[in-house]
């Protein structure tokens, strides 16, 4: 990195610390329940803003835990064989190492599971946009024939009759009662506790930890703030600003994306942007999976973002029109800040495994 770049950084980070984790304020949560607080780190906030409103459904302790407890257990689909975890595996940042997810009978998916970090800021789900509330995210995989292929009449008889469960019910929510609703809660309870701000990006950049990511690292930061132009869509913090853009992927679109959902031709094509925190260990990449290395994403990007194609998103301007903008060595440190951005602590926590 050249003398003025690590000036500037160490300037920037002088004034920072690391140190106790900054807590996220819980909404109010019942008597005799456990207000649920999300540690992040000092700073963080302040980048990122607060997460969306859980009044409706407050995070306690008890809540996530039976979110855990069933996101891990098979008793949700119809023949005990594929949990939420089956398709999100904590180790590779609760994405699935599988271009497409398997679910009851081997049945295939249609995209690619996605990452699960973070997911407290958030309001609309699926690569296509189409729910809103991580709640009603959570009903439809039960339902879907390629995934979980239940019914919820059958999913809550067979919590109701298991002592266990009932207890946690009445914990997490002062009544015994199963219904999809209370499953649901819980469910996004434990999703909206799945925090990722430990990576090494996270204490060079809120710790003031200079040495936490290598000169390539941070070279790679420089470029993906800069010539990149990459934070325009992966921002800073969240490393997603939460819209759906079209990337210049295909010329033509065989997925519809977000248009399939707002019957809008505008949005033909529109995906998710997906967050970049533990980028690393969520291969494959993109709505379909069609990429399995970090490299073919750079690549993309590097000569392959095809600008005629239809809703092509105009932060894909520069890209389409230098077609080779970063030489190898700049594509290293790329590669080295996007590893830097993988929280160890995340994949391993005991607390996020099946209890």
């Amino acid at each position: 990195m050249r003398p003025a770049i690590l000036l500037l950084f160490s300037l920037a980070l002088a004034g920072c610390r690391r140190d106790e984790a900054e807590q996220q304020p819980a909404p109010a949560a019942p008597p005799g329940i456990t207000p649920f607080v999300l540690q992040l780190p000092p700073g963080a906030l302040e980048l990122i803003g607060p997460p969306v409103d859980m009044s409706h459904n407050p995070l306690t302790v008890q809540g996530v835990a039976l979110g855990r407890k069933l996101f891990h257990d098979p008793v949700l689909s119809a023949d005990h064989s594929v949990s939420c975890a089956s398709c999100h595996r904590q180790e590779h940042a609760f994405a699935d190492p599988a271009v497409l997810s398997q679910g009851v009978g081997g049945a295939l998916g249609t995209r690619h599971a996605m990452s699960l970090a973070n997911l407290a800021w958030s309001d609309r789900f699926f690569w296509d946009g189409r729910i809103e509330g991580l709640e009603a995210q959570a009903h439809d995989p039960v339902v879907h024939p390629l995934e979980m292929a239940n019914t919820w009449p059958t999913v809550e008889a067979r919590l109701a009759v298991d002592p266990a469960y009932r207890a946690l019910f009445r914990a997490a929510f002062g009544s015994e009662s199963t219904d999809s609703s209370a499953v649901t809660n819980a469910l996004a309870q434990f999703v909206r506790s799945l925090t990722s701000f430990d990576s090494p990006f996270d204490r060079f950049h809120f710790g003031g930890d200079v040495s936490a990511m290598s000169e390539e690292a941070q070279n790679g930061l420089v470029l993906f703030n800069s010539q990149g132009r990459c934070g325009g869509c992966h921002t800073l913090g969240l490393f997603t600003d939460q819209a759906f853009r079209n990337n210049g992927l295909d010329l033509v679109h065989n997925d519809p994306g977000l248009g399939a959902h707002t019957g809008n031709p505008g949005d033909l094509g529109k995906f998710k942007v997906p967050t970049l925190r533990n980028v690393a260990v969520s291969a494959p990449y993109m709505h379909d999976g069609r990429f399995a290395t970090l490299e073919e994403v750079l690549q993309h990007y590097n000569g392959g973002v095809h600008m005629a194609s239809p809703n092509v998103d105009l932060l894909m301007d520069y890209w389409g029109m230098n077609p080779t903008p970063f030489s190898p060595n700049e594509i290293n440190d790329l590669l080295a800040f996007l590893n830097a951005l993988t929280d160890e602590q995340f994949l391993t926590d005991p607390a996020h495994a099946a209890p």
